[in-house]
């Protein structure tokens, strides 16, 4: 499942979330230490890990 990391515009708190696709269309994501919806997705790095050996 993918990890999107946002930013509190509240408390200014950054934090990670893993969610589905299907969870992240919703848009319903909240600040874990404030609670509040006021939040920015961050643009975070990601690896890609392959079965195939080199």
């Amino acid at each position: 499942m993918p990890t999107y990391e946002y930013r509190c515009l509240n408390c200014k708190k950054p934090f990670e979330v893993i969610m589905s696709i299907s969870e992240y269309e919703k848009g319903k994501v909240k600040c874990p230490k404030c609670g509040k919806k006021r939040v920015k997705q961050e643009i975070s790095e990601f690896m890609v890990q392959t079965s195939k050996k080199s």
